[in-house]
């Protein structure tokens, strides 16, 4: 008749409650900071479409080089510091819209160049939302893409340093549509990461969730814009 299982059951519900609560937790946060991150990155493409021209030749590479240093050494030593955490997230992605003007300018230049800039962001938008969700509810582990995902992103790295000096509009097709696939790797990639406690940031989580979103709404601007461009 008595349950002795009772007070380990109870505890042990307990511990699931309060580990579920901890979860929605920290996703509110991620959430809320990477939409925070997408407003400070328009404010950013905004502002950079207005001051475009200062934005070519050395100033990309010295804002290319500020991007590094926040991401690869200011963002980890000061992501648990509140206020300044924010404030870094938040400059690193503001700097991020400004590197983004001068694509968005010549994409704007084009006949249909705002319907691109919104096709791409909706497809984006719709791409990041359905992969997440699938992310979220999958059971399948998906954390060993880690290493090939890693791979993936130096190789195309390598790809887009080499076609600045190749300037092949068909070579920059191929490398943003192989970066929209791997990109939309990433974020089921990052997400699973995030629910399964693989980030000790919402920071970091927020950040990443944006590189990713980012990358993809680049990727497919450039594949719109290359597309458009060859039926001129």
């Amino acid at each position: 008749m008595y349950n002795r299982d009772y007070l380990s059951n109870e505890s042990s519900q307990y511990t699931q409650e309060s580990s579920k609560a901890e979860l929605m937790s920290f996703l509110k946060a991620t959430y809320q900071l990477f939409a925070g991150s997408l407003l400070a990155a328009t404010a950013g493409a905004y502002i950079g479409l207005e001051i475009v021209s200062y934005l070519m030749g050395p100033m990309k590479w010295i804002l290319f080089g500020i991007e590094l240093a926040l991401i690869f050494f200011v963002i980890p030593r000061t992501k648990h510091i509140p206020g300044v955490n924010l404030a870094v997230l938040f400059g690193f992605t503001f700097i991020s819209g400004l590197t983004i003007a001068p694509l968005l300018a010549a994409i704007f230049a084009m006949p249909a160049g705002a319907s691109i800039v919104g096709q791409a962001f909706l497809m984006t938008s719709v791409a990041f939302g359905g992969i997440s969700m699938f992310a979220m509810t999958t059971k399948r582990d998906f954390s060993n893409m880690g290493k090939f995902l890693f791979i993936a992103l130096i190789i195309m790295i390598v790809g887009g340093i080499s076609n600045i000096f190749i300037q092949s509009s068909m070579f920059q097709l191929v490398i943003a549509s192989a970066g929209a696939l791997l990109f939309s790797a990433f974020i089921l990639y990052d997400t699973q990461q995030i629910i399964r406690g693989g980030y000790d940031s919402p920071i970091d989580a927020a950040l990443s969730l944006y590189l990713d979103f980012f990358n993809l709404f680049v990727s497919l601007l450039q594949i719109l814009g290359i597309m458009n461009s060859s039926d001129d």
